[in-house]
């Protein structure tokens, strides 16, 4: 097939479609720039889809000291959740503690006690987390969120799982966010605003060419090839951001990655309320018990290193049998592997900051621009899905400093598609979508509105009944919203439509995965491969 060639140059050639790329991409397509997206796999297909699921400020962190991190974090919340209510929501967070509980030993907080009060000997006392939960209520200036409160854990909801000797807990509030979903919305504004996503579009090379990059793709699926001009690169790769610089741009800078695995297990749902658990382990380590797609609990993570990108990253037995004892430390009833219904994991590209461990090192972000030789490449390195705005706007400075006539910051309250509602909006959209739809179950309506938001309406149309949305594949899944996936979304294959644009692969069987791969692969939908 012959080459294809775009000689018109745009302002950035982006690499990477997670968070970051996809980020960049919305705020410059909406301060006027010209932009181009390429990612190899799916959008979210890596780190982007693999979190914890949190916006969260990072109570740990302030272990660290990382306080400008903790405090962009926690106001970051209540921004994206006045942007994105369909797809993000407040939770509250159960923190149980025993006077048993310890530092991690490599903390600057645990090294500090350590010299002043030797005699605590690495206990994490309970003056500490309540002066850490009263920095984490005040950092940010929360509006939205209820600060944080003691809880008995004797005869209520909340002790009810857990083993007795847990009496008290501390109760603060963070945010849930259906992070492949963020993904896809910033995609697809930053499409409305004049970008061009193109998925499954490896980049092969890219080279200065006098005073513009020169790109080479090729289209995964078809082989097809095309060259991009573009006055700025943007290497937004996520676990790949070393490899671009070195194995495809042929550059030798000295920032680089560390590449991090977080180990996820979801399992049966193992308690009745709507509230998640913060447990902090023997060893210092904390990990989650998060409610999860309404029937299961997701518990992660872990740190362990990683070192190669192209390895995936899988939860191995161990990381798996250590979730779970770590949660056998908290929960009354235990769990074993046999309750464990799935796993997942993501690699984090921390920013190579020389910290002793995995779990040291900053979640904070670092953005580089190398602009020596010719046109500009600005690197991303690090960075977590709560800040992902921040980030692209800090980026947005950068850009601006090498490209003319560009545009103040935007984003900022700005919704994303479906998201045109108050954030105590939810029960309402629920219940006018019932009304409209009377076949909609609460349960089905509740999905579609914690998905797509107002746009639920378009999904479902004019349609009188079920059998107007087409075939059903399970979970609720309808032929009615694949179509629309497949139209808006850049869905292509089944795992996108179960995995990332829903968790619906949890509910089904082997012959209604097969069924919704070949209605996919029919064609009867628009399936542009977007390289051109």
């Amino acid at each position: 097939m012959a080459d294809q060639q775009t000689r018109e140059a745009t302002d950035l050639f982006i690499i990477g479609g997670g968070i970051n790329g996809c980020g960049i991409a919305r705020d410059a397509a909406g301060r006027g720039l010209s932009v181009r997206l390429a990612e190899m796999n799916d959008l979210a297909s890596a780190t982007s889809s693999a979190s914890t699921k949190l916006f969260h400020g990072g109570l740990r962190y302030l272990e660290y000291f990382e306080f400008r991190l903790v405090r962009e974090a926690l106001i970051e919340r209540e921004v994206l959740l006045r942007a994105m209510p369909q797809i993000s929501w407040p939770m509250r967070f159960v923190l149980p503690y025993h006077p048993s509980m310890r530092f991690e030993s490599d903390t600057p907080t645990s090294k500090l006690l350590t010299t002043v009060m030797p005699w605590m000997k690495g206990r994490r006392p309970a003056w500490l987390i309540r002066l850490g939960l009263f920095m984490y209520d005040h950092l940010g200036g929360r509006k939205i969120l209820p600060g944080t409160s003691t809880v008995s854990l004797k005869g209520t909801p909340e002790g009810a799982p857990l083993e007795d000797r847990f009496e008290t807990a501390y109760e603060y509030s963070d945010c849930w966010v259906q992070d492949s979903r963020l993904v896809v919305l910033n995609a697809r504004d930053a499409e409305a605003r004049g970008a061009k996503i193109m998925t499954r579009t490896k980049v092969l090379s890219a080279a200065r060419d006098g005073d513009l990059w020169r790109v080479e793709v090729q289209d995964t699926q078809t082989g097809e090839t095309a060259t991009h001009f573009a006055r700025m690169l943007v290497n937004a790769g996520g676990p790949w951001v070393g490899d671009i610089i070195h194995e495809k741009v042929h550059l030798n800078v000295k920032e680089g990655v560390r590449l991090v695995r977080g180990s996820h297990i979801v399992t049966r749902r193992l308690y009745d309320h709507d509230k998640c658990y913060f447990f902090q382990g023997t060893d210092g380590r904390i990990i989650f018990a998060i409610p999860y797609e309404e029937d299961f609990t997701l518990i992660g993570t872990t740190d362990a290193e990683h070192l190669d990108p192209d390895k995936r990253p899988d939860c191995s037995p161990e990381e798996q049998q250590y979730l779970i004892d770590f949660a056998n430390r908290y929960f009354k009833q235990e769990i074993s592997a046999e309750d464990v219904v799935w796993t997942y994991s993501g690699v984090r590209p921390l920013y190579d900051d020389g910290a002793s461990s995995a779990t040291a090192a900053t979640r904070d972000y670092t953005i580089k621009v190398e602009g020596a030789g010719g046109a500009p490449l600005l690197n991303v390195f690090g960075g977590k899905i709560t800040t992902y705005r921040r980030l692209a706007e800090s980026a947005l400075e950068k850009i601006a400093e090498n490209l003319p006539d560009v545009s103040g910051p935007w984003t900022a309250g700005v919704t994303l598609p479906g998201g045109d509602f108050p954030v105590d909006g939810v029960p309402a959209q629920i219940s006018g979508l019932q009304r409209s739809y009377p076949f909609l179950s609460e349960r089905w309506a509740r999905r579609l509105v914690k998905h797509y938001g107002t746009e639920a309406r378009k999904i479902l149309g004019e349609a009188k009944d079920i059998e107007a949305l087409g075939p059903m594949f399970g979970g609720d899944l309808t032929g009615a919203e694949v179509d629309w996936l497949m139209d808006h979304e850049y869905a292509r294959t089944a795992e996108d439509v179960l995995w990332r644009r829903s968790k619906l692969g949890l509910r089904q069987s082997e012959a209604q995965v097969a069924a919704l791969e070949d209605y996919m692969q029919a064609g009867h939908r628009r399936v542009d491969t977007r390289v051109g």
